[in-house]
């Protein structure tokens, strides 16, 4: 049965992209084998899903026809329900093996082969995905910044490049699979012979060995050290948000790297706050400011800078400031707001007492 993308990271049919990859990243960062909310088959099921739903076109080919054409993270075809094919067979009585005969075999095995003209196709292995946490300053986060982070993890033999042969030495023939990095067998079913093929173990699929193995990872072609890894933290992140570098988790001999995922904290600035693109700060005004207008010195993210307050500006009254806010990806930046604050004295002198009765016959 087609799994239903949408359903396992909890979205709708119209939902747009970056409802999408916000849905991805809070479900990625709860169900990481990692944490202690870890659930490893939740976590792939989510990575095929955005793989699928982030990609226009393979979007689109699973909207139309419930799976994928382009090769990607796993679409589905159809099953045998319906009643067709092998949908209503029981084959539970053909699963009892052990001693005194019965049949024992793995029917993932013969629909592998019965269906796929028996070769099998092999998933590409895959290293172990790794996660890291940062925590920025405000401005940092503002800004955007570049760190280097030290991981202790599985990585690509630097000696040898990740091919397992000592330096100058050549790649040779596999003798175990005869060159052609997979050994096939064949396996007697009820069903009748079938043939599986399987990535072979000493080439790692392949085809070819190291004539002299690299001393320093002893031919494997990974190794675990510590690993500087540079990343680099866009503009306007917020506080919570998840990043993904591909291919920076750990390394897998005869497969791809793992994902490496950033957690981002980010510190609480005495002043400001974010809204989108835009930083939002109170300011104490005195009244007779409020009514008289006044200039006022603030501290920005750039530096100290002057502001006016116009003549009857009431509280609660925002001021804005064009272009000191946080940057977005078209190169331009948000503004500041200025929430005022008026402060109403508690006590007043006598003269200033008379002022706003004098004010107040006034009808101000």
């Amino acid at each position: 049965m087609n799994k239903d993308y949408y359903e396992i990271l909890g979205i709708n049919k119209k939902a747009p992209k970056e409802e999408i990859k916000k849905a991805f990243r809070t479900l990625a960062h709860k169900y990481h084998p990692d944490k202690k909310t870890g659930d490893d088959a939740k976590f792939k099921e989510i990575n095929e899903a955005y793989s699928v739903l982030s990609d226009d076109k393979k979007r689109a080919e699973y909207d139309s026809y419930g799976q994928t054409f382009s090769g990607a993270g796993g679409g589905q075809s159809g099953g045998f329900g319906g009643g067709q094919g092998f949908g209503d067979f029981d084959f539970s009585q053909f699963t009892q093996g052990g001693q005194g005969g019965g049949f024992e075999f793995d029917l993932g095995d013969i629909f592998g082969n019965v269906f796929g003209g028996g070769n099998r196709r092999t998933q590409a292995k895959r290293g172990r995905d790794i996660s890291v946490d940062i925590e920025l300053s405000f401005e940092e986060s503002v800004f955007g910044v570049e760190r280097i982070v030290l991981l202790n993890k599985v990585s690509k033999c630097d000696t040898c490049g990740g091919s397992g042969a000592e330096k100058g030495s050549e790649l040779v023939r596999c003798d175990t699979c005869n060159g052609k990095g997979q050994i096939r067998e064949v396996k007697r079913t009820f069903f009748g012979q079938f043939e599986q093929a399987s990535t072979c173990d000493v080439c790692r699929g392949t085809g070819k060995v190291p004539k002299v193995r690299c001393r320093t990872c002893g031919g494997k072609g990974i190794l675990k050290k510590e690993t500087e890894v540079k990343i680099k933290i866009p503009a306007g992140i917020d506080n919570g948000e998840m990043m993904r570098l591909t291919g920076a988790g750990e390394a897998i001999a005869g497969g791809t790297a793992g994902d490496l995922y950033i957690k981002i904290y980010v510190k609480k600035h005495p002043t400001f706050r974010k809204d989108g693109s835009n930083l939002v700060m109170d300011l104490n005004v005195r009244l007779t400011d409020a009514i008289l207008g006044g200039e006022q010195n603030i501290n920005t993210l750039d530096g100290a800078i002057k502001i006016k307050i116009p003549e009857g500006v009431t509280h609660g009254e925002i001021l804005r400031i064009k272009g000191k806010g946080v940057p977005n990806d078209r190169g331009h930046r948000g503004d500041i707001l200025i929430k005022l604050h008026i402060g109403i004295p508690k006590k007043l002198s006598k003269e200033a007492k008379r002022i706003v009765e004098e004010l107040k016959k006034e009808g101000i």
